[in-house]
């Protein structure tokens, strides 16, 4: 047996790597921090420190699902926190090296609320974005590489990229689960979670030198839409002070929770669940069930809850009672949702605190045969991150101006982040002010050549479409 033994670890140690051209993870240099619930182990890569698969809430499982986010369970000693856990469920293709529309592969888990944490070494009150992905509310994962936080933290900025619940585990709403907790919150699953995160910033980011008094919330399409919303509800006022909504301008009033219901009985039935189950029946069905299947993995959108979501964003913007906060918003050339945009940029700029407005107006060389009308949708994320390398979307295939561009714009997003409270306006890119929107007023353009305003109102919601495939 101890010849045995010693043969595992001969090709354990060597003649694996050697034959396959594998070779085992450089050692971790790793930090060490005291959240709340105990003691984290990061690691030190490229002059910032790293946090990974970090636990802003218990797993949302068995008991916990379709129930707010519930404290995290202290731990014992050191945990590691040097690499990423699985992403939310949510539907992947069956092959492993396919990734889905959200840039997810391979697998996921239902207990996924985690946090990806990227910070200055030695940092003291440094400013924090919290980031909330994209993808239709049922795709994404915070841990993807266009997210990637280095470029912020080396410019002084503590980035926290965000799981949250997905789909039907997140938009869900059930008389019987009402019947079982009538007191509690039901459905916004996914904004519960945004909620949690933001209160975990609040009572940790100091210990990894952050400043919980100036915490931009960020987010793309459907993490912009997250934004969106919480600047309407009451559990998160008072834990941000900024805002940024990438291509995520989500002005749609609230599903009305009745219709809600109607839809998820509706689509349960066609997975054989019938209208009488119990809350412990829903339960049992797997998270992968509900990402399988098709009327039931995207989930039925928010609704009103009058404790939790009284009212929505749209709404509240019209009675001018949303949370008062600096707010950055646009999209990209080649999409639709300009208007949108232009619209939330002059609610929420209206009164109080200033609104920025652009437009995203750059395609790589290497993309120029493809997008042909324009940035499409998501194209912007590498350049607002500076990840060009660490993106499935850039990489080797992109050149210095794309590369010039991405530290321009990524330095303007961070001039943002670190906005003095009560300015009008905010340097970056050196020496473009970037200037409040207002009515009839100008939005900065985003170009290969850097960034220029331009008179908002001239610019379109997005390409025009083809009369030939309108009703296609």
């Amino acid at each position: 047996m101890a010849r045995f033994l010693a043969a595992l670890a001969v090709l354990a140690t060597g003649l694996v790597p050697q034959v396959l051209g594998a070779q085992m993870p450089d050692p971790i240099d790793g930090v060490e921090v005291d959240a709340d619930a105990g003691t984290l182990m990061g690691s030190r890569e490229n002059g910032v420190q790293v946090f990974r698969g970090v636990p802003y809430a218990a797993a949302p499982t068995g008991e916990n699902r379709w129930r707010a986010p519930q404290p995290v369970e202290p731990w014992a000693g050191v945990r590691a926190a040097t690499a990423h856990e699985p992403p939310c469920a949510q539907p992947v293709d069956t092959d492993t090296t396919v990734a889905n529309f959200g840039g997810v592969n391979g697998a996921q888990s239902e207990d996924c609320l985690y946090l990806t944490i990227t910070a200055p070494e030695n940092a003291q009150d440094a400013p924090v974005l919290v980031w909330f992905h994209g993808g239709a509310f049922f795709l994404g994962a915070g841990s993807l590489g266009s997210y990637d936080g280095t470029a912020n933290a080396q410019q002084g900025v503590i980035t926290v990229s965000v799981n949250y619940r997905l789909g039907a585990l997140a938009n869900f709403v059930h008389p019987a689960l009402d019947a079982q907790h009538p007191d509690e919150p039901q459905g916004n699953y996914a904004l519960q979670d945004a909620v949690a995160v933001l209160e975990w910033v609040r009572g940790n980011i100091a210990a990894f030198g952050g400043d919980a008094e100036q915490v931009t919330v960020a987010g793309q399409s459907a993490g912009g839409g997250i934004v969106v919303n919480l600047l309407s509800l009451p559990s998160a006022k008072g834990l941000f002070d900024k805002a940024i909504v990438q291509s995520g301008s989500l002005l749609l009033p609230d599903r009305p929770e009745a219709d809600a219901e109607r839809m998820a009985i509706e689509a349960l039935e066609t997975i054989g669940i019938g209208p009488d189950v119990t809350a412990d029946e829903l339960r049992s069905i797997s998270a992968q069930t509900f990402a399988a299947s098709e009327p039931l993995r995207a989930g039925f959108f928010f609704t009103p809850d009058p404790a939790f979501k009284p009212t929505s964003t749209i709404a509240a913007l019209r009675a001018g009672k949303e949370t008062d906060v600096p707010v950055l918003v646009g999209t990209n050339r080649g999409e639709k949702g300009f208007a949108a945009a232009r619209t939330l940029a002059a609610l929420a700029g209206d009164t109080g605190a200033p609104a920025f407005l652009y437009r995203f107006d750059h395609t790589p060389a290497f993309r120029a045969s493809e997008w042909g009308e324009g940035p499409i949708h998501s194209a912007e994320l590498m350049f607002t991150f500076d990840s060009i390398d660490r993106s499935s979307w850039g990489g080797e295939r992109a050149d210095a101006a794309d590369r010039a561009l991405a530290d321009t714009v990524n330095g303007c997003w961070v001039a943002f982040a670190k906005m003095a409270p009560g300015a009008r306006d905010f340097a970056c890119a050196d020496g473009f002010t970037w200037q409040a929107y207002s009515p009839g007023g100008s939005a900065a353009l985003i170009e290969t050549a850097g960034l220029r305003m331009a008179p908002a109102d001239a610019l379109p919601d997005g390409p025009e479409e083809d009369a030939t495939t309108q009703d296609e």
